[in-house]
């Protein structure tokens, strides 16, 4: 079983959403839903960024590390870095 971090954006709601699973297609869905939260509400939540990891206890770190840098710019930045 793989794990996922990922971002999403809301382009009505202008922000970001960052966290981790283990079925990112179920978790979109369920984030575009109407439902009470911080992405319930809005319905345009679209995936802009993902990595694949091995564990959930990797996929939780990778999310409270890219969380604790507090600034949307270094979001930004690693969604739009190409390899």
């Amino acid at each position: 079983m793989s794990y996922f971090f990922y971002i999403l954006h809301s382009e009505s709601f202008e922000k970001y959403y960052i966290g981790h699973t283990s079925n990112i297609d179920d978790r979109i869905r369920k984030h575009n839903t109407n439902h009470n939260g911080f992405t319930g509400g809005k319905n345009d939540w679209i995936l802009v960024y993902s990595e694949v990891f091995e564990t959930k206890t990797e996929a939780y770190a990778r999310e409270r590390q890219v969380k604790n840098w507090k600034s949307k710019s270094k979001i930004t930045q690693l969604i739009n870095f190409k390899v």
